[in-house]
């Protein structure tokens, strides 16, 4: 599919609506055609035939509400996907699952909200694997149909990537929006655990998961962050201010291919030759074990979370998620509790070596290597 000109970023669309350069009713019928153009190829939509009903609705309403330019807020008039884990208010939630939608029902989430606040309209909801774990939708890469967009976040990517809306949420429990932000070559954001609200949102992992989002470019997700993150800081990066990258040497890299340690590696090139300071540290030595205590918990909480749903629907839960759930009402007391301890040590250890060597951020490969061919995704956490 040829999108090199597929869609605009979230930035001038959003100054095009709010100045009235842009009719939010004549934007929200460009997205549509090409949904009506595109998804029957990518498949990122739940239900894209429905989305020129209500984003049509949703658009003249704004209008109505906000006749003068100038009173206008931030994301006027853009349509939004929501990834279909994020409940909306007046749309089902499946969470790319088999139970009944009436199963799933809850109140509106609070990103979703802010969004609405901030003048966006919901466009529609986009497809995930099964609640966000590893059995795969429908979804294929907007750049080669027969490889992976990545999981779980797989719709709300390949629908920025293939330019049929210019935000999207998701949602992250392993690698589930950087992954297939990668995959589909757009930009995701998945900021500190709770800088976005979780309420709303289908678990899997209460205490692992996060929400985050997609755009087109950086420009899109600085304006996207200030809208839905809890103070965020808008600040341009001064000349003073370059700030210092860390690069985790050892077993962690070690995780991803050959052609995906190349591609980081020149990245990292391409950052120091642009005058940004990278430290190079031993960090996660222990990544086998980091990964086996993050399995626990994602285990056990999914087990929790997913507990009455499972006892009365076990027979519609794929197998890959029935067995995590299973896997998890099994779990000794004993291991969820140091995989819990684990996880405060970790992070206080990632703060200790940072502070040690000045780092303000580390960076680090988002997939093992580019999307392979078919529909799943690799669960390694690289």
């Amino acid at each position: 599919m040829d999108i090199d000109a597929a869609g605009e970023g979230l930035a001038p669309v959003a100054g095009a609506l709010r100045s009235g350069d842009r009719s939010p009713v004549e934007y929200a019928a460009t997205l549509c055609d090409r949904i009506d153009d595109r998804d029957g190829a990518v498949r990122a939509w739940v239900d894209g035939a429905k989305s020129r009903e209500w984003s049509t609705a949703e658009a003249r309403a704004l209008v109505d509400r906000h006749p003068d330019p100038d009173g206008r807020p931030p994301l006027f008039g853009v349509p939004v996907g929501v990834k279909d884990i994020f409940h909306v208010d007046g749309l089902p939630t499946r969470a790319g699952s088999d139970l009944p939608p009436g199963a799933l029902a809850g109140p509106e989430a609070t990103a979703v909200r802010r969004l609405r606040e901030a003048g966006a309209l919901v466009a529609g909801k986009t497809h995930t694997t099964e609640f966000a774990y590893f059995a795969p939708g429908p979804t294929r890469n907007p750049h080669a149909l027969d490889h992976t967009p990545g999981g779980s976040s797989s719709g709300s990517a390949a629908a920025v990537a293939a330019g049929t809306t210019p935000l999207a949420l998701g949602t992250q429990t392993v690698g589930s929006v950087i992954r297939p932000a990668a995959f589909c070559g757009v930009v995701g954001f998945k900021p500190t655990r709770g800088r976005i609200p979780t309420d709303g949102v289908i678990p899997l992992s209460a205490s692992v998961d996060h929400v985050g989002f997609f755009t087109r470019d950086t420009a899109g997700a600085r304006l996207a962050a200030a809208v839905l993150l809890d103070d965020w800081n808008n600040r341009d990066l001064g000349t003073s201010d370059t700030p210092t990258l860390g690069v985790p040497d050892g077993a962690y890299l070690d995780q991803a291919t050959a052609r995906g340690q190349r591609a980081f590696e020149a990245a990292v090139d391409a950052l120091s030759e642009s005058g940004v300071d990278v430290v190079r540290t031993a960090a996660f030595d222990d990544i086998d074990a980091v990964n086996e205590r993050h399995d626990t918990l994602v285990a056990a909480d999914a087990a929790l979370a997913h507990g009455d749903w499972y006892a009365a629907y076990p027979d519609r839960y794929a197998d890959a998620t029935a067995e995590l759930i299973e896997t998890g009402r099994d779990a000794p007391v004993a291991a969820v509790v140091e995989g819990r301890r684990g996880r405060a040590a970790l992070r206080e250890s990632l703060a200790a070596v940072a502070d040690r060597h000045g780092i303000d951020a580390w960076v680090a490969p988002a997939a093992p290597g580019p999307a392979p061919e078919g529909s799943t995704t690799p669960a390694i956490r690289c």
